[in-house]
């Protein structure tokens, strides 16, 4: 593991605007809700669906992706792994429809200078996108309530890619089949297995401590950037 000297060293190094295109995680990163619809979707879609209770006590959330909590939850519950899994289309289908019927209620609040680092990278004519564990009707939900949805070309999400891996992968090859092959990448994260994601990609990654994790825990999966707010993006040198 890298010291914390050796951290700022990196730090100081990795030139941060260099890249074509950026892609951002949302929760935690781009924004924190302030609301509990997306967590109630979850527990309404699934008693809905079979007339008894569910929790998602115990169940890891941030930085995980929404099937993958579906699943967990079901598994949880008493269901087999093979019933949870045939249950997954019904289930993000009820709350997609859950979190779209209620979408006046949701409060997303912008994480620190998240506009201003928008508006710089819109300016410098770099391609930003999504890559998220929400699914994708869920994902845009937040990011056209939180009124930044038309910053971002793309977005790669946990319908069709399950681990946040595949979410990370799809989102590069398509910003490189939008830019070019030789477009370089980075990925903003706020949770260790953003960090791991992108790496995974063997890309690099900016990991921002505006979610539920302090930098020193994000440090420890060496991002090549670890900083506790956009704030120290748009103060450094360009």
């Amino acid at each position: 593991m890298a010291t914390e000297t050796e951290h700022n060293q990196s730090d100081k190094a990795f030139d941060w605007r260099a890249f074509d295109a950026y892609l951002f995680d949302i929760d935690g990163t781009l924004l924190n809700s302030r609301d509990s619809v997306h967590y109630e979707a979850f527990l309404k879609a699934m008693h809905a669906m079979y007339g008894r209770q569910f929790s998602l006590e115990g169940i890891t959330l941030h930085g995980s992706t929404d099937p993958v909590i579906l699943l967990e939850a079901m598994v949880r519950s008493g269901m087999s792994p093979e019933e949870g899994r045939a249950a997954l289309p019904e289930a993000v289908e009820r709350m997609c429809a859950e979190v779209e019927a209620r979408s006046s209620e949701l409060r997303p609040e912008l994480c620190p200078y998240v506009p201003r680092l928008l508006d710089e990278l819109d300016s410098a004519r770099k391609l930003m996108a999504l890559a998220s564990g929400n699914v994708e009707r869920i994902g845009w939900a937040k990011v056209r309530a939180a009124g930044i949805h038309q910053y971002f070309r793309f977005g790669s999400f946990a319908d069709l890619r399950e681990t946040r891996t595949d979410i990370f992968r799809w989102g590069a090859n398509e910003a490189r089949r939008l830019l070019g092959n030789d477009a370089r990448v980075c990925f903003v994260g706020d949770t260790p297995s953003d960090v791991q994601a992108a790496h995974a990609c063997q890309l690099p990654v900016i990991a921002v401590a505006t979610g539920i994790f302090t930098a020193e825990r994000l440090s420890q999966e060496d991002p090549e950037l670890c900083i506790p707010a956009c704030e120290v993006l748009l103060r450094s040198a360009r």
